[in-house]
């Protein structure tokens, strides 16, 4: 893959996650900002954007947010274990919630 498909591709998802962070604050802004693991500061900031100024903010070479699981062995215990259907995702949910931001 070449730099240009790579920048194209890591623009469009900082746009698919603004756009996303945006639609979650506005639905429901308390599990939202549990879920983005985000301050409320920065939530007000995000939700006042318009699509214009996302654009402009998605239009860079960094991403715009980082992976939450900075600790390898809590991927592995999300991915090790076959858990029940419906305890699969509360374990998950609480792995995540652990995680410092």
């Amino acid at each position: 893959m070449n730099i240009d498909g790579v920048l194209n591709e890591i623009q469009d998802l900082n746009l698919s996650y603004m756009l996303l962070a945006q639609r979650l604050l506005n639905e429901d802004y308390t599990t939202a900002l549990f879920r983005l693991k985000i301050d409320e500061s920065l939530a007000q900031v995000l939700v006042s954007l318009s699509a214009k100024q996302l654009a402009r903010m998605a239009r860079t070479n960094q991403l715009l947010f980082r992976m939450h699981l900075d600790d390898a062995d809590q991927v592995t215990q999300l991915t090790r274990d076959k858990r029940e259907q419906g305890l699969g995702q509360t374990h998950a949910s609480l792995l995540m919630a652990a995680c410092d931001y």
